[in-house]
């Protein structure tokens, strides 16, 4: 059954602006995620590129590019649309794996799926 796990306030994601990082436990493995809002709605996905399995963001929470238009990973530059994922440049192997969220009344949830959970104490 999925869940409802409460991530941020609303007011934590600006536009193209830093991303609120997460853990999850993905596929069984303990992982990073994040969350960001572009052109008003909030999105969060793995904090993996589908290149090479490791982390994206090339400052502490910054995801975006200088343009604010795409997600880029800092290693190799492969580039994704942030609203859906999906690559859009480089040496992208398949979008990244996006994580379902949900806002209402000033707070920005994320949603457990089969291979998404929350990390136990």
């Amino acid at each position: 059954m999925e869940a409802m796990i409460p991530l941020c306030n609303s007011a934590d994601l600006l536009n193209g602006g830093r991303a609120v990082p997460f853990d999850i436990v993905y596929a069984g493995q303990t992982c990073r995620a994040f969350a960001i809002r572009y052109q008003g709605e909030v999105h969060a996905y793995l904090n993996r590129c589908t290149h090479v399995a490791m982390e994206m963001d090339y400052q502490p929470d910054r995801f975006f590019d200088n343009t604010g238009r795409w997600l880029m990973c800092a290693t190799h530059g492969a580039t994704y649309q942030p609203d859906t994922g999906a690559c859009t440049g480089g040496p992208c192997r398949g979008g990244l794996v996006k994580i379902d969220l949900s806002e209402r009344d000033g707070v920005v949830h994320w949603h457990t799926a089969y291979n998404l959970k929350p990390v136990e104490f």
